[in-house]
């Protein structure tokens, strides 16, 4: 087992290549070559199954052994900004980060696994995916379809290299207030206005999140809400006949989603026409109150176990959530900051793909069934 400067420098060899490998998430044209062609040459003696699920939604589990734990990873990254200093897909390394697309967000844990896996023998899986960054993700939901038995499993996102238990879920909405055109000079203009309609649906929106601010769940408090675009009207003497809103929310474990969805579809004092959810993540640990803290702390007993340091809960979503609703015992870990993400010459610390690396070999020799 090799550890210390040459395992990080063999997983600073692997972030090389993989993020040379343009995985934009959209246009979502990966295929079932290039990287994964890559990882499968890098991972001799692993059982791999490739499976293409459309739409540039590839996933490859990797399998070495019997082992008790799946570490997840995307392969996917954000489009390239027009903002970046310098080419994204060449890896810079400095005196303390690794700086290229991806780097951070989040093929640094992916090159981690591959150079742990490398440096020891012990069993372990993989489940590489390419379709995180997308609103149509096809690869945990095709996994999840055959029951696999594991004590664990480990999401690889940004969390600073700390073992994170829990974290909001996602939803997002599309709706349409249908008004009546008008000439703006009536007095009917404040009720049969769609954008009318739609702002004052907004203030009480606003206000109910306002109500909710008193609820926690693991560090986490109240709820998350945001309007994101609303769009609507003609000009400024027609009374809008239409206005579309698409709003998100990111509830605490402890909410209820689709209790949440009807309250703010009725929320008044106008009912929209269309009311339509467009994207759904639970939160993490899945269940209600009870069942979730049950499996936080199964969790946090897995991590401590592992002698993962345990971070606090976070704001962000990720697809740990999928695996904890179909029964697992999930928690997020890998290097990086979540403020990097997504950013223009995005970087990972070099000194959190060291214990990373470290930790994933530790995981992988204690890792046999």
């Amino acid at each position: 087992m090799s550890t210390g400067q040459p395992l990080l420098d063999a997983c600073l060899a692997h972030l090389r290549a993989l993020v040379a490998c343009d995985t934009q998430n959209p246009p979502r044209a990966i295929g079932t070559g290039g990287i994964f062609d890559y990882l499968q040459a890098q991972l001799p003696g692993f059982r791999h199954e490739l499976t293409d699920f459309g739409a540039g939604a590839v996933s490859l589990y990797s399998v070495r052994g019997n082992p008790r734990f799946l570490i997840n990873v995307h392969l996917d990254t954000v489009p390239v900004s027009s903002t970046w200093t310098r080419d994204p897909f060449d890896l810079l390394v400095t005196a303390d980060r690794a700086i290229g697309m991806g780097a951070c967000d989040i093929k640094g844990a992916a090159a981690a696994m591959v150079a742990a896996a490398r440096a020891s023998d012990g069993d372990c899986a993989f489940l590489f995916s390419s379709d995180e960054e997308a609103n149509d993700a096809r690869c945990i939901a095709g996994f999840l379809k055959q029951p696999r038995a594991f004590d664990a499993v480990l999401v690889a996102e940004p969390t600073r290299a700390e073992a994170v238990l829990a974290h909001r879920g996602i939803s997002s909405v599309r709706m349409r207030f249908a008004g009546r055109a008008g000439h703006a000079s009536g007095a009917n203009a404040a009720g049969d206005s769609a954008v009318h309609q739609a702002l004052r649906w907004g203030e009480r929106a606003l206000n109910h999140v306002e109500s909710l601010a008193h609820h926690r769940f693991g560090g986490l408090t109240g709820l998350r809400f945001n309007i994101g675009r609303v769009e609507g009207g003609i000009k400024a003497n027609v009374i809008a006949p239409s206005c579309e809103v698409r709003f998100g929310f990111r509830p605490l474990p402890s909410m209820d989603t689709d209790e949440l969805l009807q309250t703010f579809r009725q929320l008044g004092p106008y009912i929209p026409e269309e009311f339509e959810p467009t994207f759904f993540g639970a939160s993490l640990p899945a269940g209600d109150t009870a069942a979730a803290e049950t499996r936080r702390l199964a969790a946090r007993d897995i991590a401590d176990e592992l002698g993962l340091p345990i971070g606090n809960a976070v704001d962000f979503w990720t697809e740990a959530a999928l695996f904890s609703a179909a029964g697992y015992t999930a928690f997020v870990y890998g290097p990086g900051d979540i403020a990097q993400a997504h950013t223009a010459d995005e970087w990972v610390a070099l000194d959190q793909l060291q214990r990373v690396c470290e930790s994933y070999v530790r995981i992988i020799e204690n890792g046999r069934k």
